[in-house]
């Protein structure tokens, strides 16, 4: 068993603007974070839409292991994920599902780290992502999330 919190809350209303830091998200089910580019169709990939990329999650372990092992920094806002959690195990949550504050999400795929990430950060980073880009999520129960509520199985 496990269980975490919310580490930190971003989204960005359109493609290639710098993620804004949130106290709080809206979780639209069915459809994305409120105001986000891919809820409002701006992302960069919202061409190919795809019912479970709804919301995306990260783990700052990994900003902390990049730091620590590669001696990369990078901020809590330069992966481009929407929730970044702390004690939570995206990786083996393809096909589970999880439960912030009151909404209940659904892991669909792990995301893979795209270049565009190197063009924001300025440094070479893709390799080092793989396998540690985060989780795609579909929203099946919508509500609010805020900075530091507990995720867990449901």
């Amino acid at each position: 068993m496990w269980s975490g919190t919310v580490h930190a809350l971003h989204l960005a209303p359109r493609s290639f603007l710098p993620m804004r830091g949130q106290d709080h998200l809206v979780l639209l089910a069915g459809i994305g974070v409120e105001g986000d580019r891919y809820a409002t169709g701006d992302g960069f990939y919202s061409d190919r839409p795809e019912a479970g990329r709804q919301i995306t999650l990260f783990e700052v372990e990994t900003l902390e292991a990049l730091a620590r092992d590669h001696k990369v920094v990078l901020d809590v806002a330069d992966h481009r994920r929407n929730i970044t959690t702390r004690g939570v195990p995206l990786n083996h949550l393809v096909g589970q599902r999880l439960r912030i504050g009151d909404t209940l999400l659904e892991g669909t795929r792990l995301a893979t780290p795209c270049r565009h990430i190197e063009q924001i950060t300025g440094q070479e980073i893709f390799n080092l992502l793989l396998n540690r880009s985060g989780l795609h999520a579909r929203i099946i129960t919508g509500g609010t999330i805020r900075l530091g509520d507990g995720v867990a199985p449901p």
